[in-house]
């Protein structure tokens, strides 16, 4: 008889056996009801990071998109609930909002148990297993997820998509469900529609028994969002009423005599013309007007006018 040990693998294949297992194993996904939002990193090996969320960002500071705030802010109310609602897509321009209404969300609903976990496209495929760890949270847990995903798109390679479907359409099972998707992208499909794929149809010059069916299958992702709301570039007028509202919550950085006695000084109700020009001109050199720019030229603003005052105090 030919002894056991003869049938051993080689040390370095036991080797890449054992890292492949180890690529194939999610680790036990352990979350904690107290913390309010975590991070999932290190692909389908991965684990859950604990964010450190700062709370500045409200709902009354996001201006120019009413219309999506509201809706968006109703679908979460009834999650909180317990109401049915709804996944949502949030598309369109990009610096609108979009990802911005979610940290003012957590912000004004965290002490009604609004919990986010925030995931990459690429790791879609451990979502099933986030939300079998929120299923199994104590009963007496009161904290409603919802799973972020931002700047979510796929090419036509990518199979992920398939993932974010099935549990799209399984997360509704039950009204009383703690699991909602919300997600943001440039691309309202979220999978690629190419217009060769139209032209093989009309032309014949396709494999496909029943063609259609695979331009079905671009959409089909998308309308699992029961919700969709679209941001859209804002106008002038719009962009220049949220520079002043910035401007305006971070006075408060000034010192006093920058306010009193620098002409550079921001008025608590209008613009001054040099400070309107200066923001439309920020506005025209990063190529459109948005929420994000109008943010961005505020801190700008804010830190030229406490640098020069401290520069005008040596």
């Amino acid at each position: 008889m030919i002894p056991s040990a003869h049938y051993a693998l080689p040390a370095p294949l036991l080797d890449l056996l054992s890292q492949y297992l180890q690529q194939q194993v999610t680790p036990t996904i352990e979350i904690n009801p107290e913390q309010l939002a975590y991070r999932w990193v290190g692909g389908r090996t991965g684990h859950l990071e604990p964010l450190a969320v700062n709370l500045f960002l409200s709902l009354d500071d996001l201006h120019g998109i009413d219309t999506q705030k509201s809706k968006l802010v109703q679908n979460t109310r009834q999650f909180l609930k317990g109401y049915p609602a709804n996944h949502v897509l949030m598309t369109g321009t990009r610096g609108a909002g979009k990802s911005s209404l979610i940290r003012a969300l957590l912000q004004a609903y965290h002490s009604e148990g609004l919990r986010i976990i925030e995931i990459a496209r690429d790791d879609l495929l451990v979502l099933d297993k986030i939300r079998a760890a929120i299923n199994a949270l104590p009963a007496d847990c009161h904290c409603r997820y919802v799973v972020y995903c931002d700047d979510l798109a796929f090419n036509g390679q990518d199979e992920s998509y398939r993932t974010l479907k099935s549990v799209l359409d399984g997360s509704l099972d039950s009204e009383q469900d703690n699991l909602l998707v919300y997600a943001t992208s440039n691309r309202r499909h979220l999978l690629p529609q190419l217009m060769k794929d139209n032209v093989n149809i009309y032309n014949g010059q396709t494999d496909e028994v029943n063609p259609y069916e695979e331009i079905d299958e671009t959409v089909s992702l998308s309308d699992r969002f029961g919700l969709w709301l679209s941001f859209y570039p804002m106008n002038q007028e719009t962009y220049l009423q949220i520079v002043q509202h910035y401007l305006t919550i971070q006075q408060g950085q000034i010192t006093e005599s920058i306010v009193s006695n620098d002409e550079d000084g921001i008025d608590n109700h209008e613009l001054d013309e040099k400070t309107r020009a200066d923001a439309l001109r920020w506005a025209s050199e990063r190529g459109g007007r948005s929420g994000r720019v109008a943010y961005q030229f505020s801190r700008y603003w804010i830190g030229q006018a406490q640098l020069k005052a401290a520069d005008n105090a040596l």
